[in-house]
């Protein structure tokens, strides 16, 4: 079991960044793959990026390629979303999960409460 705990969002205008985290319970963090996942209201949950375990492959929705980084600080427990240019149209709560590099929502076993994060036009 691992709990995930996001921080870091807020209300921005467009063009903006945040910074979102989300810090892990487990010692073990570094053994688990962890994503990103973001819900607009009346949406799907969609996937927006996913770090691995091992090698640190990356990997990126379409929508937010060249704006967004996923980053991990095993040392910390931690994993981080790094958004910049921000649209209104990533207003959303972002979730933290852990165990898959995946795109599927169900592929995840781990998830935390989420972050409002609000871009203003």
């Amino acid at each position: 079991q691992v709990q995930l705990v996001e921080s870091g969002g807020g209300l921005v205008q467009a063009g903006g960044s945040l910074k979102l985290s989300c810090a892990a319970s487990r010692r073990t963090f570094s053994t688990y793959s962890m994503g990103w996942f973001r819900q607009a209201p009346g949406k799907e949950r969609e996937f927006v990026a996913s770090i691995s375990r091992g090698d640190g492959s990356l990997y990126y929705a379409d929508s937010v390629k060249g704006r967004f980084t996923i980053s991990r600080d095993n040392a910390k427990n931690t994993v981080y979303l790094q958004m910049n240019v921000l649209k209104p149209e990533d207003t959303a709560v972002y979730y933290c999960a852990a165990d898959s590099l995946g795109r599927i929502r169900k592929e995840y076993a781990y998830w935390g409460q989420g972050t409002q994060v609000t871009v203003s036009s």
